[in-house]
């Protein structure tokens, strides 16, 4: 809190006594955000959050330490179900770990591809869903090359020729980028974040509904409007009180 001097908008939208599967922006190469929104839910409504997080950070002895201790769980279907029938209050980026190695020219963009998972989850749960957005975080880190410019090198090349790329990194898709933050370092400058909790929304309506493909797009789509939205407000209000 000290480093990042983070300001929240709207955080009693965010209920104690209603579970919730909260869905967030992913910033490039920077969790500080979600721990910074995972701790003010805690202090301000005493929520406990449960991120759902890529199976690659399990992969790492001390930093999956890190991320159990945050209350993070390999964010499979089984895991989010079990959760969700205890009425955890959840946490999950739909652009995962594509959306954390980011490309030059996708700040603050969702890249959520085709998934409909967390909305199947909600809808089958009867979960509430309540977007927010992270201003802020995104200028903590200058990418100075990404997966694309790795993919266009030989490296890429050889890489893709001998079908590493598709075998081990989904097509370039898991090279992180290279980054700059703080000096020379990849230590995230300390940008002020800003937090907009948007309004939730009752899946109830949907009911039974979960495997009906329109009906999935027709949520997710609505969340991802909403959510851009936010984004657009967050970064207003950052621009205003620089």
């Amino acid at each position: 809190r000290w480093y990042y001097a983070p300001e929240f908008l709207h955080l009693e939208r965010a209920s104690r006594t209603r579970p919730t599967l909260f869905v967030g922006n992913h910033s490039v190469l920077n969790v500080f955000d979600a721990i910074l929104f995972a701790d003010a839910l805690y202090r301000e409504h005493g929520i406990v959050l449960r991120p759902l997080a890529d199976r690659a950070h399990f992969n790492f002895p001390l930093w999956r330490d890190l991320i159990v201790q945050q209350g993070g769980v390999i964010g499979t279907r089984e895991n989010c179900a079990e959760l969700m029938r205890r009425g955890a209050h959840i946490l999950v980026y739909p652009g995962g770990g594509r959306e954390v190695f980011k490309r030059k020219d996708e700040k603050y963009q969702l890249v959520w591809k085709e998934r409909y998972g967390f909305v199947r989850m909600a809808i089958e749960h009867g979960y509430t869903i309540t977007p927010y957005a992270t201003a802020g975080a995104e200028e903590s880190l200058d990418i100075l090359l990404d997966a694309g410019d790795y993919m266009n090198s030989p490296l890429g090349r050889l890489l893709t020729a001998g079908g590493l790329a598709d075998r081990y990194l989904r097509g370039g898709e898991e090279l992180p980028p290279v980054v700059r933050g703080l000096g020379l370092t990849p230590l995230p400058r300390p940008e002020r974040m800003h937090f907009v909790v948007g309004k939730p929304i009752d899946t109830q309506r949907y009911c039974g509904r979960h495997d009906d493909p329109a009906t999935l797009r027709r949520v997710r789509d609505r969340v991802a409007r909403r959510l851009r939205e936010l984004i657009v407000e967050a970064r207003e209000r950052r621009a205003n009180d620089e």
